[in-house]
């Protein structure tokens, strides 16, 4: 008799009139209490006993419980949990209820949906209504084991006679006459060959068959066939065996079941690892949404698998790092799995409705089928003992004695003064630190400053604080304030330990408990670690480009690295051909290199790339943000403030200013009637009327980025081509007229689209990069409006362009949108810092590449005259071989 079974029989016993606690019944059974609780909520949720409310739980037997045992299948319970499951559920149980001994069955699924499981339940469905004895034998077998054996696989099936051949040296039932009177399942039954289907016919039309070797003895067995496949039945089995199965029962796929469903299956095979283990497990919000995002293409069979795999890796983590409960985080999970955080924004909002938006995290009990949710264990919980405790367990496991345990403490307070100062601003001080500690602290700090002669930190202030708060709770639960052979810190910093001795007795004082003089070690290392010594490693901000293509990210950084002469910021490609994920990969151990506390500033393109930021920070547990349609001026923008320590939010939101195209920041509102009308235009013309001109003007619309307070389509009828032309020509003489989209050339000194070549596509690209570069001017005159001190902006960008104009035209050459955009800047940047008198930049061997170009750079240097007078500047050798890489490199860049 099963163990749950024993449970509800001795509840029946006891009858409905006494009420026992699991523990009660564990002791007069001799079983685990935990077991036995988690049989009696098992039964509670069958319906087949109640409970109380308030503790302790106590249980009891219905009455009536023969007929309230119907009340609630196996089946209905999985209905109830899945809707996306009930018609096979209604199918399952029609199946069983078809008079006379019910109908075949034939389970259809991708691998892992739980056909096997399914069978299971229909046999259980069949017993709980009284259609099969409760005896009834469920006999699985799986056709591929014979699939190339065909008489093996049959012998199995049916039986063999003594002497049907070698070997054969008893009569042997098959698996049919095992399964009399019951079920017998067939497992992906597309692998049983055709002579075993053709001998089911048989069996299946009349309920007869005969063991191998026999052929005067006709045996009789009264068997439902539930058969399951992957296959396309149509295929891969005979038409005649069809046939036989009147009942074709699909499984959906796990992607086909509704978030809920899934929810609900994660958290049931968390139960049952919780069960397994013996221990409640904490799963995290972010866990969850992983589970609940990421692609499984062998669905609930590979998601218990994953599942086991991220408990096995937090519960060695449990074990190794003694920790107090057994927490499940992203980092456990397999890559895989991360991967799903990428997709957990195509679902958002209903992964918000379900898991919440306030860092949840998920509570399983190993005896409950209840769900508890609660807040993420803060990580201010780790104190420094605990991680010197750590430190000396591993060193006494690897053999070292308690003489040689003398290790380096800083390494333990830095790591521990930064982290709080991460978690903790002044405001969140007073909220998890008690009051008596933080009036403690500042008179701690006001006596240190006087005696030691120096302004302690705000970061060490808080680590100061949340280390005594750590003390008192550590001696309140009897622990030991662990001694590890600190007498070093006492010696080296004398004067130090002398102010920490006397703010030891002034804690005594305040928590009225005792400290041991190991205690002033600790403190005086907080009196140590002063600002300099609490820098971080890098306190600027990383620069990753990655954009698909090759070469497009590696050009953009290389000319921003080439204009700031540094190597600051840094570049992934991604070919079309490659998998993202590997290129995830790739980001995940760039960003780790360049970036530290301060962030990651991601620029990318589009699609996929803009989830990665999400992905990086739950990896690195940094913060980073992302810029969506990255050009060359927004890399060169975001490396110059990086490079000169602006934070993370200061960089984003200025290079933001640039972007056209945001897609994670809300709409702009709406202007008002007085709006100023954009300055630049796209014209579009058509022949056959104001109609064509507007679809036209909508298709450019669509199809392009454009920003629209700088840019307006305009449509424009051509009727009249004079009357055309002269609206074409008051049109220029009031705004920028960046190009017209027509079979008719209206304006000569106007670059002119046919309407096919838009139609299709053909000259898209064309009118992109127009519109690019006419706005990338306008966001540029707005920039070095703002950061050139010595000449304007928005005249000097005029000069430089008629300047490079005439390089361009002396040089037979056009310069591409990106080399374009940083020459541009190269230039405005030269003239304003000459026009400083700043220091002179150098030319590394310079005289050779002067004389390998030695025409170029004699063009380049008469182009520039018009400016130098201009601006009364001279511009050096040095400064024209910059300019000449522009040009040398254009190709290269591309």
């Amino acid at each position: 008799m099963k163990r749950l079974e024993l449970v509800f029989q001795k509840l029946v016993e006891i009858g409905s009139g006494k009420k026992v606690s699991a523990g009660e019944l564990a002791e007069m059974l001799d079983l685990s209490r935990a077991n036995v609780s988690s049989d009696l909520n098992r039964l509670w949720k069958d319906g087949k006993v109640e409970k109380t409310e308030g503790r302790p739980t106590l249980f009891f037997a219905k009455e009536a419980t023969n007929s309230l045992l119907l009340e609630q299948t196996s089946l209905d319970r999985l209905a109830k949990t899945n809707k996306s499951l009930l018609t096979p559920v209604e199918q399952a149980k029609a199946a069983v209820l078809y008079p006379p001994r019910g109908m075949h069955c034939l389970i259809l699924g991708e691998t892992g949906v739980g056909k096997s499981g399914f069978a299971v339940l229909i046999h259980e469905f069949a017993v709980d209504i009284g259609r099969l004895d409760k005896n009834a034998p469920f006999v699985v077998f799986n056709c591929a084991d014979y699939a190339n054996n065909p008489q093996l696989l049959i012998s199995q099936l049916f039986g063999v006679k003594k002497g049907a051949y070698t070997g054969a040296e008893n009569d042997r039932k098959g698996l049919v006459e095992k399964a009399d009177g019951g079920i017998l399942f067939l497992d992906e039954v597309h692998r049983l060959p055709a002579e075993g289907q053709e001998i089911f016919f048989t069996f299946m039309d009349k309920g007869t068959f005969r063991r191998v070797g026999e052929t005067e003895i006709e045996r009789t067995a009264q068997v439902q066939i539930i058969s399951a496949t992957t296959e396309n039945p149509e295929s891969s089995l005979l038409k005649t065996f069809i046939r036989r199965i009147p009942m074709i029962i699909r499984l959906p796929s796990l992607r086909e079941w509704r978030i809920e469903e899934r929810f609900g299956l994660v958290i049931k095979l968390f139960r049952e690892e919780a069960f397994r283990l013996g221990r409640e497990i904490t799963i995290s919000a972010s866990a969850i949404q992983a589970f609940l995002s990421y692609h499984c293409p062998n669905n609930i069979g590979q998601l218990k698998t994953d599942i086991q795999l991220t408990c096995a890796s937090a519960y060695a983590e449990f074990i190794s790092m003694k920790k107090k409960q057994l927490h499940v985080t992203v980092q456990d999970m397999p890559h895989h799995v991360k991967q799903g955080l990428l997709l957990a924004k195509e679902q958002k909002s209903a992964l918000d409705e379900l898991i919440g938006t306030n860092n949840e995290c998920f509570v399983v009990l190993p005896t409950e089928d209840s769900l508890m949710v609660g807040r993420e264990p803060e990580v201010t919980s780790n104190s420094v003992y605990e991680k010197i405790e750590q430190k000396i367990y591993e060193l006494q496991n690897q053999g070292v004695s308690e003489e040689e345990l003398e290790f380096d403490i800083e390494n333990y307070f830095t790591p521990f003064i930064k982290g709080v100062h991460q978690r903790i601003n002044k405001d969140d001080m007073a909220r998890i630190i008690d009051p008596i500690i933080i009036h403690l602290v500042e008179e701690i700090v006001e006596y240190a400053e006087a005696k030691l002669g120096k302004i302690l930190s705000q970061k060490v202030i808080f680590g100061l604080a949340l280390h005594i708060q750590t003390s008192k709770e550590r001696l309140a639960q009897g622990k030991q304030i662990v001694n590890p052979h600190i007498n070093g810190v006492r010696l080296k910093y004398k004067k130090e330990f002398a102010v920490a001795l006397e703010c030891v007795r002034m804690i005594e004082e305040a928590i009225l408990m005792d400290l041991p003089i190991a205690e002033a070690g600790y403190l005086t290392m907080f009196f140590v670690l002063d600002d300099e010594s609490m820098q971080e490693e890098r306190e600027t901000i990383g620069v990753l480009v990655i954009t698909h293509g090759s070469g497009g990210a590696t050009a953009m950084v290389d000319v921003t690295n080439r204009l700031l002469v540094t190597d600051y910021a840094k570049a992934i490609d991604l070919p079309l051909e490659v998998d993202s994920m590997i290129v995830l990969e790739q980001a995940i151990k760039v960003a780790r290199q360049i970036s530290g506390t301060a962030g990651l500033l991601l620029l990318v393109d589009m699609g996929s790339l803009l989830g990665f930021g999400e992905m990086i920070a739950k990896e690195l547990g940094i913060p980073v943000r992302v810029i969506p349609m990255v050009s060359t001026p927004h890399v060169i923008e975001a490396t110059r403030k990086a490079m000169l320590g602006a934070s993370l939010e200061d960089v984003y939101r200025d290079v933001a200013s640039l972007t056209l195209f945001q897609q994670q920041r809300e709409e702009p509102p709406k202007e008002s009637a007085c709006a100023e009308t954009p300055k630049m235009v796209i014209v579009a013309a058509c022949l056959t009327g104001e109609g064509s001109a507007l679809f036209l003007k909508k298709l450019l619309e669509s199809r392009l980025r454009y920003d629209e307070q700088l840019l307006e389509f305009i449509p424009l009828q051509l009727i009249d081509k004079a009357q055309a032309r002269k609206q074409l020509k008051n049109m220029k003489a009031e705004r920028e007229v960046l190009c017209v989209v027509s079979n008719y050339v209206l304006d000569k000194d106007l670059r002119c689209y046919g309407m096919d070549d838009v139609l299709n596509g053909e000259a898209l690209h064309d009118i992109q990069q127009t519109i690019d570069l006419e706005e990338a001017y306008v966001k540029m005159e707005e920039t070095l409006k703002e950061h050139l001190s010595q000449v304007e902006g928005k005249e000097v960008l005029r000069d430089v362009r008629m300047c490079v104009s005439r390089m361009e035209e002396r040089l037979h050459t056009t310069l591409i949108f990106d080399t374009r955009i940083g020459t541009y800047l190269h230039m405005c940047c030269l003239v304003d810092r000459l026009r400083a008198h700043t220091h002179a930049v150098v030319y590394q061997e310079k005289e050779p590449f002067l004389a390998e170009n030695r025409l170029l750079y004699s063009l380049i240097r008469h182009e520039l005259h018009p400016l130098q007078e201009k601006y009364a500047i001279s511009i050096t050798d040095d400064d024209v071989c910059f300019i000449m890489n522009f040009f040398l490199h254009n190709k290269t860049l591309a």
